[in-house]
């Protein structure tokens, strides 16, 4: 059987949520195309993730082994994921469009001789047995559908664009442990140095609720004070608008659009934020919009399920206090 092969992640010895969305996008198409899924992982303790993946639905687990896959490398990654799919040859590669995902998508494809679909948010199989790919362009305006012609069919996926299915602990698959055999030499870039930063509080990108401030905050002060405020009240954390990190108000990490980071909470609240089509492209797939704005006229009136007009200043306050006196 014809394998459809996705390019996986470990965090922690877990296995990465966006893996586990891609394996919800990869399903369908596995039974569109009679084909078994299977997820690589290149990660030195990925043993309990790849009984994870199997349990979220994959059928097959290549535990890709090196000394020089100890921590993401580009040039290991790319080398060893190349090479396991030259000898398996897969009808088909997905990648989560996550910081390692974006980074190797487009040099794998070239690797391997192929195409990629790039930041896909919606993948099927068309009548002629083709991977054809939903992906927003013009700022998130327009949606075009591509398809995949040449072989492996590749597409880089968009996070948070389609829930993980609901774990089954009884499934069997199997988990084979592949040994990439890396020679030192593909390593063309070393890593210098590695400064994480420290995460404080909510993850934006796994956030159930957000609250976001955009220009229309007038300043640095609201997103520690009032925005701050609603958002301990309410256990969200706290998202701006490009606009609002381009000022300098708040640092790129708080940054949700296009070029910022993907979210999809059950609730997002947006103070002060537009609504242009860059800052949605980024939380399009939120399950209620609650929008605040002085503005009748603002595009976030159009996406918002729920909104207020008038000024934040009076509204925000009022809003907290309430909340406050519910919980």
């Amino acid at each position: 059987m014809s394998e459809i092969l996705l390019v996986g992640e470990v965090n922690g010895g877990n296995l990465a949520e966006a893996t586990a969305e891609l394996i919800a996008h990869g399903k369908p198409l596995a039974e569109s195309l009679t084909s078994s899924i299977s997820v690589a992982l290149l990660d030195q303790d990925s043993t309990s993730a790849a009984q994870e993946a199997i349990s979220q639905g994959a059928d097959k687990v290549y535990n890709i082994k090196d000394s020089l896959l100890g921590t993401y490398q580009t040039d290991a990654y790319l080398a060893s994921l190349a090479k396991l799919i030259q000898e398996i040859n897969p009808i088909a590669v997905l990648i989560s469009k996550t910081e390692i995902g974006a980074d190797i998508g487009a040099r794998l494809a070239f690797r391997v001789d192929t195409g990629i679909v790039q930041d896909c948010i919606e993948v099927s199989v068309n009548s002629d047995n083709k991977i054809q790919a939903n992906r927003p362009v013009f700022g998130g305006n327009c949606m075009a559908t591509v398809v995949c012609e040449s072989t492996p069919m590749m597409a880089l996926i968009r996070p948070k664009t389609k829930e993980a299915l609901e774990a089954d602990t009884s499934r069997s698959g199997d988990v084979v442990d592949y040994n990439a055999d890396l020679d030192e030499s593909v390593i063309k870039n070393q890593v210098v140095e590695r400064v994480e930063e420290v995460q404080e509080g909510i993850r934006l990108e796994d956030a159930a609720r957000i609250v976001g401030g955009g220009r229309g905050m007038n300043g640095p002060e609201p997103f520690d004070n009032e925005l701050k405020d609603l958002a301990d009240t309410m256990g969200a954390a706290i998202g701006a608008s490009r606009a609002a990190v381009d000022i300098g108000w708040v640092p790129y990490s708080y940054q949700i659009g296009l070029t910022g980071k993907k979210v999809a909470p059950d609730l997002y609240l947006l103070v002060g934020i537009s609504g242009a089509s860059q800052h949605m492209a980024g939380c399009s797939g939120s399950k209620n919009l609650v929008a605040i704005n002085k503005d009748p006229d603002a595009n976030i009136f159009r996406d918002a399920r729920f909104g207020v007009v008038g000024d934040w200043e009076k509204v925000l306050p009022a809003l907290t206090q309430q909340l406050k006196e519910l919980m």
